[in-house]
């Protein structure tokens, strides 16, 4: 049965309960089943609750990418932990993205791949979200070039050749872990899976310094 919402404050409940749902939707169902039907009767609600609030499946999946960038912000930020060193807090923003990634696979394949075909975040969505996230290593890699710790002449651009080596290391890494273990494939454990990202990021630093 529709939910009655009459002031801004039940809207906005509303909104949350619905992106709460779709969430819960997508990790134990998978990207596909992210269905109105499906979300608003995991809401306990219709869909015409979604219309309200989002005004359609494409802005109920915006909301969606959108919340997924700041759980990743939130991830790769508690992983900073103080640090200052720039080189280590290159490092621990590779730490948070990978185990926000390994924990939320069905998010971060949302977020980073095309599960579906015809969701495509508008290019003014998508450099928000990236500027959110990519920032925090645009800034470390900047420290660490004003510090003379690497070379670089343009820390954005340096940025990004690292967020390409976190980026793929995990990507491969999650796709491995969501099949049958390979025999006598090196990369065999988490324990493995974060080794292997320590060194190629530092791989790649010691190439720019």
């Amino acid at each position: 049965m529709p939910r009655a919402v009459s002031t801004s404050k039940e809207l906005g409940a509303l909104r949350q309960d619905l992106l709460d749902a779709a969430m819960r939707v997508l990790r134990e169902q998978g990207a596909p089943y992210l269905t109105l039907r499906r979300v608003a009767d995991a809401a306990a609600t219709s869909t015409m609750g979604i219309y309200t609030c989002f005004g359609s499946r494409a802005g109920l999946l915006e909301a969606i990418y959108e919340h997924g960038f700041h759980l990743l912000h939130e991830a790769m930020t508690s992983s900073l932990n103080g640090h200052t060193d720039p080189r280590a807090r290159i490092m621990a923003v590779a730490y948070g993205y990978r185990r926000f990634a390994l924990t939320d696979p069905a998010l971060y394949a949302l977020m980073f791949e095309r599960p579906l075909p015809d969701f495509d975040p508008s290019p003014e969505q998508r450099h928000e979200a990236l500027r959110h996230c990519f920032g925090l290593l645009t800034e470390a890699t900047a420290a660490a070039a004003q510090a003379g710790l690497i070379r670089s002449s343009n820390p954005q651009r340096s940025a990004y050749l690292i967020w390409t080596t976190i980026h793929g290391l995990v990507s491969i890494e999650l796709t491995c872990s969501l099949r049958t273990p390979l025999p006598g494939w090196f990369l065999n454990s988490r324990e493995e899976g974060e080794r292997i990202l320590t060194e190629g990021v530092q791989s790649l630093l010691a190439g720019l310094t």
